[in-house]
This record gives C-alpha cells, sequence and structure tokens, in this order.
C-alpha cells in the first residue's frame, strides 16, 4: 500500500491532504510540530495512520519521521512538502534573522526532508516527492519579495531535481495554489516590525492589518486535496500543477508579460552574440 509522509498537518491543506490520503484508503505518517494537533486526525485510522513530532528545520526530527515510515509501513512513497509559513515585508523592511528563519522553513526544511527520503527511493526505483509552492513561485507581488524568494528557489530546486531522479523512477511536482481559504493569511503570516512610510502605497497595502482577504479566498482546500491525490495516482504527473482559477489567470497573465517583454527587446538581447564569422 502506498503510504505519504506529508508535513504541516496541523492546519490548512497539510489537515485536508492528511484527512483525504486516509479516507482512500493509504498510509499517512501525518507530522506537525506539536504532534498532539494532528492526533485526531490518525485516531480514527490506527492501522493505517501515525503521527510524528516534525520541525522541518530539524534534521534529527526529519530523519526520525523517515524512518518512523520505514519501520511502521516499509518507507516512504509519497513525499508532501507543505510545511511553511508566509511573510510580509518591503526589501528594506525585513528583518534578517526572520528572513533566515523563512529560509530555513519553507526551503532549507524542504531540502532536508527530500534528502532524508532519497536513499530509500532510489533503492525502490520509485517514488514521488510534491513540493508545495505558491503562484508567488512564479511572480512576485509587494511586500512579499522574500517569501516569493523561497518559492522560486523551490521551484528551481525541483525543476532540476526532477531532472536528475527522473532517470532513477522517481517523479516530482510541484504544486502552484493561488489564494485558498486557510490560515495562512492568519496565523501562519508574519510580517516586519518595521514601518517605512514610503512604502505606504506599495507593501503598504498588503501588510495584515490592511489586507482584508482572510476567509474570503476563493479556493476550497478540501477540493485542493483532492485535485493533488487525482495528480499523483494518475496515469501523468504534471510537473508544476495550479491549484485554482485565479492561480491560472495570474501565472497566465504573468506568462504572456514576459513573452511580450521578450519579443520588445528580443533585438538588444540578440545583439549580444559574436558577429557571424563568413
Amino acid at each position: 500500500m502506498t503510504t505519504w509522509l506529508i508535513t504541516g498537518c496541523s492546519s490548512g491543506l497539510g489537515c485536508h491532504l492528511a484527512h483525504a490520503v486516509l479516507q482512500a484508503g493509504f498510509n499517512a505518517v501525518v507530522t506537525a510540530r506539536n504532534a498532539a494537533t494532528v492526533q485526531d486526525i490518525v485516531a480514527a485510522y490506527p492501522d493505517t495512520a501515525v503521527a510524528a513530532a516534525l520541525d522541518v528545520t530539524d534534521r534529527a526530527q526529519v530523519d526520525a519521521a523517515v524512518e518512523l515510515a520505514h519501520t511502521r509501513f516499509g518507507g516512504v512513497d509519497v513525499l508532501v512538502n507543505n510545511a511553511g509559513h508566509g511573510y510580509r515585508a518591503a526589501v528594506e523592511e525585513a528583518d534578517e534573522q526572520e528572513v533566515a528563519a523563512l529560509f530555513a522553513s519553507n526551503f532549507f526544511g524542504a531540502v532536508s526532508t527530500i534528502k532524508a527520503v532519497l536513499p530509500g527511493m532510489r533503492a525502490r526505483r520509485a517514488g514521488t516527492i510534491v513540493n508545495v509552492s505558491s503562484i508567488a513561485g512564479r511572480l512576485a507581488m509587494p511586500g512579499s519579495a522574500y517569501y516569493s524568494a523561497t518559492k522560486f528557489a523551490l521551484e528551481g530546486l525541483s525543476d532540476a531535481l526532477r531532472k536528475e531522479v527522473e532517470p532513477l523512477g522517481i517523479k516530482v511536482m510541484v504544486v502552484d495554489p493561488g489564494a485558498f481559504r486557510t490560515d495562512f493569511a492568519g496565523r501562519s503570516l508574519q510580517q516586519a516590525k518595521a514601518n517605512i512610510a514610503d512604502y505606504a502605497a506599495t507593501a503598504g497595502p498588503r501588510r495584515k492589518e490592511n489586507d482584508h482577504t482572510h476567509g474570503t479566498q476563493p479556493g476550497d482546500p478540501a477540493r485542493a486535496a483532492l485535485a493533488v491525490i487525482e495528480a499523483v495516482t494518475g496515469d501523468r504527473l504534471p510537473f508544476r500543477l495550479l491549484l485554482g482559477s485565479d492561480a491560472i489567470q495570474i501565472v497566465t497573465d504573468e506568462l504572456q508579460a514576459q513573452l511580450r517583454e521578450i519579443e520588445d527587446w528580443k533585438r538588444l538581447s540578440a545583439s549580444t552574440d559574436f558577429p557571424e564569422q563568413h
């Protein structure tokens, strides 16, 4: 039976995905920094679910969670890197320690779990790694530069990783959700304490106290969980999976704008080549 290891299951997409995976009949290692917060999820599935305390910035806990999956279920077939948090600040306003903690959670934590599961996946010549990114990994908005930087990094890593492991029978998928009605814009969203007046018109509207979108987002996390399962268990796996009609529109507009800019500057770009030799 397929075994999933999911990080960040105490709320949001991770919580809904853990429920959906178990309801679908799969095994699951359900993790959160405080394992007590996910005990209600695993209680109904004593034969197929186990809870584990997992702070993805703690390599010892990462290794322990993967070992638990091996001991209890024989290994990790599907890794879902979902743990992380948001951060709002103009570039100049950000606190360096807070940015370091953001990268430790959103990027390097995923690196640790990937490296922990790959030996087992390589040995079996099978496995799927799902990295939950964001549309912020496809374009950046004022006030979210550092959050986007973590997601751009995760998408770049994932793109190279898939090309490294595909010949070994291992698949990689990036999930790019739009706005979903989770706690991401609530408890999980942090922001810098600095508030520079010159950025009031750009980064300012996206500060937590000015952003009133929480609870009104169009995306349903329960439906997102089912979409992820459908993609992972289907005959074909996309490399990038957009979630939400807003994600489709936003990313399409961004890609079209990039193509227009390439066309507008094509002459200057091409002018840097060596002259043709005759």
